[in-house]
């Protein structure tokens, strides 16, 4: 491909990435078309972990990268295969066109245009209008949790290709970004722009505009759902006991049942002595056979205070006979009252009888009408799917272990009671339509009717039978096609290590991080990567990880653009690493960024300081006065 069509080919992907024109006095030396390396000396090709193809070489001295210093900055990022009608997200690469690469050294580069904007006037008056909006802050989840709008919803920069799709399926959805500063979501604008995003727009002022608008402004994650769950409190009155209450019943074998709300991997780390995990949309459904007797007390505990309050509002509203309380302040609660929890438990609830199966399923299909929630049809469903102006989601409310046995084709998977705790999570644009799915009508019916007070336009699918679970395994998450990288495998990378200044630069969880990395890497956001590399020692060649290479796999071109070495993917990740049985290291041996990509939660464990619990206790209680002063909620108590 001659000079002139190169740069025509890439011309369309610039500005990504701007960098400053290069005069001869610094010019790079290849960088002419002349001297430019030919793309058809990479012949061998392999098949890496993602399915993409990719280039790899288990020889110290015979990878074209390494014979051909600059090959990594002359080329464009459209990789063998280009020619295919999709275009893999290789864009931020594609420099050789610009004035640093082009050997034109008086060009000045192309200025940028500014930016669209939305003003707090216009996102309120769209929340209030129930229209379609994902407002979206791109910040790391730690300092999102320390200020952000009720309905914003969190998805870092550093995830972006990864979360989006599933999260704002629509491509013409109406997007607003914010930062609170740090430049971050102009970057991620333009590449929702590059994944085929058209009306994304950044908030007027971002964060602080927002603030000085007189916009309300939440700590901490999921607010809204735990703002709701104070809501339904305040309006119900719904029954409590207090940890010592709850203790003295336990002491004295009173006849009892604790029906734990929460994941059942967060009741093995902690629970209240003799609790049964029964997350939440399983309550309606599994209660009755737990405590079949109706003087049984049911005490219904999460780790604060949202679930077990719509858990046990859920019993009463279902009309259950027993005496319902929460456990008020939940395991944070037990903690401050100095009483001890226990850990690993596996108490699990049990299958349910047909008779009990049916009465859920009326009992809990009488709350949703109360509700108002919609009823559909799988025709419905199919007709709303086809449509293009309106977002429609499609989740099964079921176990895991439900859904991975058989599931509508489409489906995501998201029980029930996260689903309502975590719905800015699940379902990122507000006004959006979603559709629930089970195969009882319990779960969906008690789901749907929460997501209906939380303001959500809700249907749940009536006339599917035992046939339209066609679907096995897991949920397949969509996401971009991968860029194409070059690939080492494990064991080269464990020749390099002996040979050459090697930096392997792990994208993983912070806290994955922590668990086990492989020994010399460090640890790297990589919204912070500027900054992560100068803390970085020199290197001769980057070679990128993370728990299965695929986050690891969109920072490759990133790297390339702030270093002249070579950049790498380890095929298959850290995974492949541990696959080998090769040493692991523990610890925070090697943080290139601050660990801000989670927000630590002070009813995680038990090592939270006392203050910090008791100050998330004293903010929930708050929720329902700083929602007032809001006044975008739109929720309302049945």
């Amino acid at each position: 491909m001659g000079p002139d069509r190169h740069a025509a080919r890439c011309r369309a992907f610039t500005g990504l990435y701007p960098q400053r024109a290069r005069t001869p006095g610094n010019q790079r030396p290849g960088n002419s078309p002349a001297t430019r390396p030919s793309r058809s000396a990479v012949t061998e090709k392999q098949r890496c972990a993602s399915g993409q193809q990719c280039f790899q070489r288990s020889s110290v001295d015979q990878h074209p990268r390494l014979r051909r210093r600059y090959w990594h900055r002359e080329t464009c990022g459209l990789r063998p295969g280009r020619h295919r009608k999709t275009v893999h997200l290789r864009l931020f690469e594609c420099r050789s066109h610009h004035p640093r690469h082009s050997g034109s050294a008086n060009r000045e580069p192309r200025p940028m245009t500014t930016p669209a904007t939305r003003s707090f006037a216009d996102v309120r008056q769209a929340l209030l209008d129930r229209q379609e909006l994902a407002l979206v802050d791109v910040r790391e989840e730690a300092p999102f949790a320390q200020a952000h709008p009720l309905f914003a919803v969190n998805i870092p920069l550093s995830k972006l290709e990864l979360e989006v799709f599933p999260r704002i399926p629509r491509r013409d959805t109406a997007i607003t970004l914010y930062d609170d500063g740090e430049g971050l979501a102009q970057v991620a604008l333009q590449r929702l722009q590059a994944l085929g995003y058209s009306d994304v727009r950044l908030l007027d002022g971002g964060l602080q505009g927002w603030r000085e608008a007189g916009g309300e402004l939440f700590i901490d994650v999921n607010v809204p759902s735990k703002a709701f769950g104070e809501l339904v409190e305040h309006h119900r009155a719904t029954p409590s006991l207090a940890a010592e209450e709850v203790k003295a019943l336990l002491d004295n074998n009173a006849d009892v049942v604790v029906l734990d709300a929460r994941r059942y991997d967060e009741y093995q780390t902690m629970s209240i002595p003799g609790g049964i995990s029964v997350p939440g949309a399983e309550l309606v459904l599994r209660a009755r056979e737990l405590a079949p007797d109706p003087n049984t007390r049911i005490i219904v505990n999460c780790a604060g205070r949202t679930r077990s309050i719509i858990g046990t509002q859920s019993l009463v509203n279902a009309g259950l006979p027993n005496q319902i309380n929460a456990l008020r302040n939940g395991t944070i609660g037990w903690l401050l009252a100095g009483q001890t929890l226990d850990h690993g438990q596996d108490r699990r609830f049990a299958a349910v009888s047909e008779e009990t199966r049916e009465t859920a399923s009326a009992d809990a299909r009488k709350v949703a009408d109360r509700a108002k929630v919609k009823r559909a049809s799988r025709a419905d469903l199919q007709r709303w799917q086809a449509e293009t102006s309106r977002t429609t989601y499609l989740f099964d409310v079921r176990t895991p272990e439900e859904f991975a046995k058989g599931h509508l084709p489409g489906a995501r998977s998201t029980p029930g009671g996260q689903l309502v705790q975590e719905t800015d999570h699940f379902a990122s644009v507000r006004g959006a339509r979603i559709a629930l799915v089970d195969d009882d009508g319990v779960r969906a019916n008690m789901s749907a009717s929460w997501l209906a007070q939380l303001g959500w336009d809700v249907s749940v699918l009536d006339d599917l039978h035992a046939a339209d679970f066609s679907e096995t395994g897991d949920w397949d998450a969509p996401f971009p096609a991968p860029p194409q990288v070059e690939a080492i495998s494990v064991e080269t990378l464990v020749q390099w290590q002996t040979q050459v200044k090697v930096a392997v630069l792990d994208f993983t969880a912070s806290a994955n991080y922590v668990k086990q990395h492989i020994p010399g890497a460090w640890w790297t956001l990589r919204a912070d990567l500027k900054q992560a590399l100068e803390k970085i020692p020199a290197a001769d060649r980057y070679v990128l990880t993370c728990g299965s290479s695929r986050l690891a796999r969109f920072a490759v071109a990133d790297v390339e653009a702030l270093t002249d070495k070579p950049v790498f993917l380890l095929d298959g990740g850290t995974a492949s690493w541990i696959k080998a049985g090769l040493p692991l290291e523990h610890g925070e041996s090697r943080l290139a960024s601050p660990r801000i990509d989670r927000y630590r939660r002070p009813y995680e464990g038990t090592d939270a300081p006392r203050e910090a619990m008791q100050a998330y206790l004293d903010w929930e209680s708050g929720l329902v006065e700083q929602l007032g002063r809001d006044g975008t909620h739109g929720f309302y108590v049945i």
